[in-house]
């Protein structure tokens, strides 16, 4: 599967994944200024070839603020991970292909949802309907 992104033709594909349950759905919160997002996106487009069943969407913390919210972004990447509608991971990541990818290959055997997201965290999902 491609990396998703928040473009009208993309939109209704987000929100399918976050309405399945039992779907995982990777957010990379990143900046296009960054330079470690921009040379990221790449691996997180090899991942997201590599994982076809998990949904994998970009989501630029500045140019998709209203979707983003009041997610605070401490570094980047960081990585939101849902089950669905659920929080299973939240936090800063290393921008490494393998390290990335062991993380996601771990919550996607088994998660369980985050004890206390942030709000904002929680509330992504609803942004895409």
């Amino acid at each position: 599967m491609r990396v998703l992104t928040t473009s009208e033709t993309d939109r209704p594909q987000t929100a399918r994944a976050f309405a399945n349950p039992s779907q995982l759905v990777v957010v990379s919160l990143c900046a296009a200024w960054c330079d470690t997002c921009d040379a990221f996106r790449s691996a997180y487009e090899r991942l997201a070839i590599a994982r076809p069943a998990i949904a994998f969407v970009w989501l630029d913390i500045e140019d998709d603020a209203a979707l983003c919210g009041d997610v605070d972004v401490e570094n980047f990447p960081t990585l939101a991970i849902y089950r669905g509608r659920e929080p299973v991971h939240f936090g800063v990541s290393l921008p490494t292909e393998a390290v990335v990818g062991r993380m996601i290959d771990t919550l996607a055997a088994s998660a369980a949802p985050l004890a206390a997201p942030p709000d904002a965290v929680a509330k992504l999902p609803e942004a895409f309907g």
